[in-house]
């Protein structure tokens, strides 16, 4: 659960936006949220990157379509200087969407959509937009740290392992990987790396509704492997990855007849979420049980770590992303005080790691 920061140092937010309503209407917000200040507002990127120099903000809101659409360039510009955390406020739909992943994959934090201008939507938009602060303000000192190891660490891409003996009977081994806060570009890293060894793999990212589709979209680029939103009843193949669509629907993974099969059900929120990584993690432990590896990487709370528990006692594999490299290290270390692993890797060295349990352990197999 987020807790309200202390008000006797408020952590300073700039606001940047080109609309005056929306300027006004998340100073409003944000000054009445225990804890929190805006110290300025802004309407352009030049005057975003100005108001960055001069007034030294702990979080940025940022408003990717500004005049010229420089939202973007700002923040590359930002994050390339200051490893500071940075809440992208979007416009759902069309091109927003996938501006809002690529902003994810460049580094911001988090990101909320805008609202419509309806009662409903005002009011969970400043549910959210608190939330999201909250979630900033405690990733900052993690965040400039993941980012020092980021910088030095040599990323190691690894081979599919060596062959051993003719293919075994038995199924195929899966990948299960479980993120929120800051996972965009983990995820990204971890599957790239992985996409050699050809086993199918399925995600589940904190996002709304209609952004998972596009974050799908994104990754099949990235990795090359065919990546693409979950549907109920696809069957999982080597050289495939399925994310959980956002929404109300839960992923699980079953088997039939000798293979992973996707379901997707109708349920309340899991861990406080909807897709659940715990869900899914669970039900990875009934399917396939010793035949997967389960991986928790970067996010706010304490999704996944029960399931995770279930995967380990199931005789899977299981690995969090280390403590200095997550943007929030809430989901992994609530596995590992749970003793859901011992595998504690830094997220560039995640993808060697899996390698050499597939070419390890008699279990887990390629196609």
């Amino acid at each position: 659960m987020n807790m309200p920061l202390s008000s006797a140092t408020p952590v300073k937010v700039l606001v940047v936006d080109d609309s005056i309503l929306m300027q006004k209407l998340m100073t409003q917000i944000i000054d009445s949220a225990p804890g929190f200040k805006v110290i300025g507002v802004a309407g352009s990127a030049e005057e975003g990157w100005d108001a960055i120099q001069e007034l030294r903000p702990d979080v940025v809101t940022l408003d990717l379509e500004l005049p010229g659409r420089h939202g973007l360039k700002l923040l590359a510009r930002v994050l390339k200087q200051d490893p500071l955390p940075v809440l992208i406020v979007s416009a759902f739909g069309g091109p927003g969407a996938d501006n809002t992943i690529q902003a994810l994959e460049l580094g911001a934090i988090d990101f909320i959509e805008k609202p419509d201008g309806t009662t409903h939507t005002l009011d969970g938009f400043m549910k959210h937009l608190v939330a999201a602060l909250q979630r900033a303000a405690a990733s900052r000192k993690m965040l400039a740290a993941a980012r020092q190891v980021a910088q030095a660490a040599v990323p190691a891409r690894p081979a599919a392992p060596s062959p051993r003996e003719p293919a075994r009977a038995g199924k195929t081994s899966l990948i299960a990987i479980g993120a929120s806060t800051g996972g965009v570009p983990a995820v990204q890293t971890v599957m790239r790396d992985l996409a050699p060894l050809r086993l199918p793999i399925v995600v589940v990212q904190h996002m709304p509704p209609g952004y998972t589709a596009k974050f799908a979209a994104r990754l099949a680029t990235a990795t090359g492997l065919d990546v693409h939103e979950a549907v109920d009843g696809d069957r999982l193949k080597p050289g495939m990855a399925v994310v959980a669509p956002g929404g109300s629907r839960h992923l699980e993974i079953e088997e039939r007849r000798g293979e992973f099969v996707c379901a997707l059900r109708e349920g309340p929120l899991v861990s406080g979420h909807s897709p659940s990584v715990d869900v899914m993690f669970h039900s990875v432990a009934r399917s396939a049980g010793s035949h997967a590896v389960g991986i928790l990487l970067t996010g706010m709370g304490r999704d996944g770590a029960d399931g995770l528990l279930a995967m380990r006692k199931a005789g899977a594999e299981t690995l969090i992303q280390s403590g200095e490299t997550c943007v929030v290290n809430g989901m992994p270390k609530a596995a590992y005080e749970l003793g859901a692993t011992e595998r504690v890797v830094p997220l560039t060295q995640i993808g060697t790691a899996v390698s050499q349990l597939i070419g390890e352990r008699p279990n887990l197999r390629t196609a």
